[in-house]
């Protein structure tokens, strides 16, 4: 009790102490497993009478969302709490021994990669792609590299004849461009004819990897590169989360949403999502006992419930109450 407080009459006194003790029993050991069997139930039938726009509007999310996906900044703290967590998860990838095939066996892997090859939007970027001057460009460049390239490692006649064609100049060099040219085309036109050509090698990748450990990630990435990509997750996020059109991708999903499952109960909008008596139960009987016995072990638990009991029995409606006006 507070100095501001006023001081309880005894019977008051008594009644809130008599109260206090009996909701501490309540939240006590097997009178508190009933008590959240029986307000789940209690939860599950009210529900089923409380349609999701009675109890929220959209608006509402949208500002919530907007404050935690926009305003909140994310510098500090959160970047430095992802990078350490993704280092232990890098550590802990780097030392597994487990085989790759436990993870994904070729078969199934298998049959993932043929289904997204026959997915249209997959169809849709590979015809974009490869029929793109820009590709073809680059795949020209790389193979007349290539050639150049290979003259001169060779030794012998092929680099004098490699050292000749590039001191030839233009002349050559334009030979060449027409020769890589008419390859791209040739390997370009045999991918788009062939869907099943990609799909077969990185699925023989893949079979050639199952027995390696998962360890042998750390051949193709190092701690280094994972710290890369979250700073460049990182400042993505943190110009593209300021953007309109951000804004809009997220009003326009929680619309969607609304017109959904605006007028349907909350009840079945669990089930929807997944979650039924059993789960609520469960969870409630896992995270609960522990929590509240602590709460009271260090005697916070009955300070709480005397800091919110204790103004109504200080309170003149308790009073005219108790004299029965």
């Amino acid at each position: 009790m507070t100095d501001a407080e006023p001081t309880l009459d005894p019977l008051a006194a008594r009644l809130l102490e008599a109260q206090v003790q009996f909701s501490l029993e309540q939240l006590r050991g097997e009178n508190y497993h009933a008590l959240v069997f029986d307000e789940v139930d209690h939860f599950l039938t009210e529900s089923t009478q409380i349609t999701l726009a009675e109890s929220v509007t959209p608006a509402m999310i949208k500002d919530t969302a907007a404050k935690y996906a926009v305003q909140v900044p994310v510098e500090g703290a959160i970047p430095e709490l992802v990078g350490e967590i993704a280092a232990r998860l890098y550590a802990l990838t780097v030392a597994a021994e487990t085989p790759i095939g436990e993870l994904l066996d070729g078969p199934r892997f298998g049959e993932l990669a043929a289904t997204v090859a026959e997915m249209e939007a997959t169809h849709r970027v590979l015809d974009r792609v490869l029929n793109s001057e820009e590709f073809a460009d680059l795949c020209a460049t790389l193979v007349r590299h290539a050639i150049a390239d290979g003259a001169r490692e060779s030794g012998g006649p092929l680099a004098r004849i490699g050292a000749r064609l590039l001191r030839a100049g233009d002349r050559f060099g334009h030979r060449t461009e027409r020769l890589a040219r008419r390859g791209t085309r040739f390997v370009l036109a045999r991918m788009r004819a062939d869907e099943d050509l990609l799909v077969d090698t990185v699925t023989e990748l893949w079979r050639r990897n199952l027995d390696a450990p998962v360890a042998s990630v750390r051949s193709v990435l190092t701690g280094a590169d994972i710290e890369d990509v979250i700073v460049l997750v990182f400042e993505f996020w943190r110009s593209f989360r300021d953007t309109e059109y951000f804004r809009a991708l997220l009003d326009a999903g929680i619309d969607g949403f609304f017109d959904k499952y605006g007028d349907t109960s909350l009840y079945e909008l669990l089930a929807e999502l997944g979650v039924g008596r059993e789960d609520l139960i469960e969870e409630g009987l896992r995270f609960g006992p522990p929590v509240l016995g602590m709460l009271d072990e260090r005697g916070f638990l009955a300070q709480l419930l005397r800091r919110r009991l204790r103004p109504f029995y200080a309170s003149e409606g308790f009073r005219a109450a108790l004299a029965g006006d």
